[in-house]
């Protein structure tokens, strides 16, 4: 068999796909030379998924955890038939492969380092023998199963300084603040749709870092109790109530918010369905529209931009970004609001 660094030999349907667009792949736990093994501790089901599944079963937690391990047995892989997406895990590794031992490819992990993979799982081959536990409220499966990690499969070390479960769940949205660092400019104007998640509060703190004294940050949610913590803890400079389905309301309050203006950049990190204008209108023709969402439909924000005549940017939530998982673990680690909030919510 010929390897591949991308772990396409492990796809069974259709064949010539790379492992998260296949339909079907192998998760025989027998490693390649080229693949790292690991005993699985908890998986964090993406919120676009989890909210589906949760939706789909009533909120019954046995029906879900039924609904995973279908998944699962069906496609090899933790990949949601309707979202599309996956999420990511934390576990120990249990072995690494006879060619990541040594040469040019040799992997600095050894067996029982903890790691969180920075990848989805959506591509990841994963066999899941029970699963112990749902934490229904965020979005977290405590599992006995192992997974297989590709050569080209990116992780993090889980840090000493902090508990498995708060590194997971800063972990598992680590792309958003990381690219809203890279994107926002000082004095930009920035609209952050969702921002009482945990991607949104992390894009909210970094914005706020980046835009300086002369810019402007607005978050929406939907609660005001969400809206109170946000201001106080200064991660926005004003709060908009508003439902991200109805366009047309987050348009004229977010306008309302930034003296009339249009914003530079707005940054889409709600976990529903329909939410792709709420993003693009109150950005300014040049402007940037950054969908994290994975709940947000291409045909929607395509047609849908060119429908209102709109000349914006618009970015696919890319999961990945250099150095992302150190500067979204900074971010607990400079800002003891921001850490305590996820210590609450999300442990």
């Amino acid at each position: 068999m010929k390897l591949c660094k991308f772990g396409t030999n492990r796809v069974i349907e259709p064949q010539g796909v790379l492992p998260q667009a296949a339909r079907k792949i192998d998760n025989s736990m027998e490693i390649h030379p080229n693949e790292i093994l690991i005993d699985v501790i908890s998986l964090n089901i993406d919120s676009a998924s989890f909210s589906q599944l949760k939706g789909e079963a009533g909120g019954d937690a046995d029906k879900i955890g039924k609904k995973i391990m279908e998944i699962v047995a069906e496609h090899g892989k933790m990949q949601n038939p309707v979202t599309g997406s996956g999420g990511m895990l934390i576990g120990t590794v249990a072995a690494v492969g006879a060619d990541l031992q040594a040469g040019e490819q040799r992997s600095p992990l050894q067996v029982g380092d903890k790691i969180a993979t920075l990848v989805s799982l959506s591509l990841t081959p994963l066999k899941i023998d029970e699963i112990k536990e749902i934490h229904m409220n965020i979005d977290r499966v405590d599992v006995k199963a192992q997974a297989i990690l590709f050569e080209t499969g990116i992780y993090a070390k889980l840090p000493d300084d902090m508990t498995e479960a708060l590194a997971l769940a800063a972990l598992d949205v680590a792309g958003a603040p990381a690219q809203t660092a890279k994107l926002v400019k000082p004095g930009d104007s920035v609209l952050v749709l969702g921002a009482s998640g945990k991607s949104g509060m992390m894009c909210c703190y970094e914005a706020m870092k980046r835009v300086g004294p002369t810019g402007n940050v607005v978050a929406m949610c939907r609660k005001a109790e969400d809206r109170d913590k946000i201001l106080e803890n200064g991660f926005a400079h004003e709060v908009i109530l508003s439902d991200v389905t109805n366009a047309l309301d987050v348009l004229e309050k977010a306008l309302a918010a930034n003296n009339g203006r249009e914003f530079d950049l707005s940054i889409n990190c709600v976990n529903i369905d329909n939410s792709e204008m709420a993003s693009i209108l109150p950005v300014r023709d040049g402007g940037t529209v950054y969908f994290f969402s994975m709940a947000v439909s291409f045909t929607k924000a395509a047609l849908g931009a060119e429908g209102v005549g709109k000349d914006v940017n618009m970015i696919i939530g890319n999961g990945y970004t250099r150095d992302h998982a150190e500067i979204t673990l900074h971010q607990l680690r400079e800002s003891p609001a921001l850490c305590k909030i996820f210590e609450e919510r999300y442990v």
